[in-house]
């Protein structure tokens, strides 16, 4: 299979991305669109080679008619290997729903921009530090994207990401992304009865993603810095963005809809306690962060990974009238209410209706609303990791901060030490703070005399 040897490093754009957006969209003014409406095969690949990547692939394969998977791309080539006799045995992808060739399987730095020339759709299930590179080259390819969430890890990546969507919409292009509630009939149907006042003026929401901890690839003696990165690619911030951007970012996305507003601000703190071995990157284990939303309404986010503890996912809007569980179709008080129709898998429900959107000719584009949305679980870590309050307007239009290395490629590659609030810095390299944190003044002891109060 071909595993692009030739190409081990690509250097990071994200500096210069308004000069790319404009050239891009004006030659998208001029170019075709992926898959014109009506045509009756649409040429699907994957960039990511994962377990999310295979359930998502397949899901899109399965979802709509004409469906053909013909490219597969990842970082590595043993897990392109190891993903291409899998697909090829699967019942959901028999008949000529795959058509993946040795010749269109792809690894190396560049796979994505392989998989891209190949598809007129891409799913991009890569690890999330990439995402926005691989966004930007699969629109300015006039090609349709699929994004898993999140779409960025930075506040650098989300304004790449929202050129990215503005270029898309000058092209006609849809960008889907993979936060599966919005495709949930219960869950769609909860948030309309809840923008219709079932529940009275929204006055908290409560969200969650309490699970166990995951996966972890023992290196190998071989592996440089970068490999171990990024095969274990969930452990470092720069690649996964921590797990309350990876995970909990689901959560956000639904408090996000359901406020029909992004977080004024958030404050929070967090930690590390269960994953202490160095093995476990940079990343810290649990969350607690409070949000503020327009009008001083507060939600309280709560993530953590650790074994031999309570699981919950979840979220609870509580109204003045009365209680939303949007995840399962009920609210309860004056307006009690539960969803009772049969609910398809939004996993594939989501793929259907981005193809449906691209069939009629009117793509959906999620880019800014899930480029916003990965914003709000970027400022929630920040806001922990650095101890600090911080505004979401600030964060997404002045924020410097780029965790992707200047260049991408196999060998070193040091990263950041374990957060530590009051100690990471807010901003670096002379860029100006927000809102200086004012040093606590001492209580000054009061002088005899004044101490002594009159008879």
């Amino acid at each position: 299979m071909n595993s692009n040897a030739s190409t081990n490093h690509i250097s990071s754009p994200l500096g210069s991305a308004a000069a790319a957006s404009a050239a891009a969209i004006l030659a998208g003014s001029l170019s075709r669109v992926a898959h014109a409406a009506g045509s009756d095969i649409l040429k699907i690949g994957l960039v990511g080679c994962g377990g999310r990547g295979t359930a998502d692939l397949v899901n899109c394969a399965k979802s709509s008619p004409g469906v053909q998977v013909r490219a597969l791309g990842d970082l590595f080539k043993d897990r392109v290997d190891g993903l291409y006799p899998r697909l090829k045995a699967m019942k959901d992808l028999e008949g000529d729903r795959f058509q993946v060739t040795p010749e269109r399987c792809f690894s190396g730095w560049d796979n994505a921009k392989k998989v891209i020339e190949n598809v007129d759709l891409v799913l991009l299930t890569e690890p999330p530090g990439f995402r926005p590179l691989h966004m930007r080259e699969a629109i300015q390819a006039g090609k349709h994207v699929f994004a898993e969430k999140p779409v960025a890890v930075d506040p650098a990546g989300v304004r790449h990401v929202i050129e990215t969507a503005k270029m898309a919409e000058e092209k006609g292009l849809a960008i889907v992304a993979g936060t599966q509630t919005r495709h949930q009939a219960n869950a769609v149907e909860t948030i309309k009865r809840v923008h219709d006042g079932a529940i009275g003026d929204l006055r908290l929401g409560q969200c969650y993603f309490l699970t166990g901890e995951l996966w972890y690839h023992q290196p190998k003696p071989e592996w440089s810095e970068m490999e171990i990165q990024c095969r274990n690619w969930y452990y470092y911030t720069w690649l996964s963005g921590d797990h309350i951007v990876e995970q909990h970012v689901h959560q956000h996305d639904l408090m996000n809809w359901a406020f029909q507003a992004t977080p004024v601000k958030c404050v929070g703190t967090g930690g590390r306690q269960t994953r202490t071995d160095p093995k476990w990157g940079n990343i810290w284990d649990h969350f607690a962060i409070e949000y503020e939303y327009p009008g001083g309404v507060r939600v309280i986010s709560l993530c953590r990974q650790a074994n031999n503890t309570s699981h919950r996912v979840d979220t609870v809007l509580v109204g003045s009238k009365g209680v939303a569980f949007p995840a399962n179709g009920k609210i309860t008080g004056e307006k009690a209410w539960s969803y009772e129709k049969e609910v398809p898998d939004p996993s594939v429900q989501e793929h259907a209706d981005l193809i449906a959107s691209i069939r009629a000719g009117k793509p959906i584009n999620d880019g800014r609303r899930i480029a916003e949305t990965s914003m709000t679980s970027v400022l929630g870590r920040m806001a922990a990791y650095t101890g600090r309050e911080i505004s979401f307007k600030w964060g997404i239009e002045s924020s410097k901060l780029n965790l992707l290395p200047p260049k991408l490629e196999f060998g070193p590659n040091p990263v950041d030490p374990v957060a530590m609030p009051g100690v990471t810095p807010l901003v670096r390299d002379g860029e100006a703070d927000p809102n200086p944190p004012r040093p606590r003044q001492p209580k000054q002891p009061k002088k005899a005399a004044e101490a002594k109060k009159p008879e």
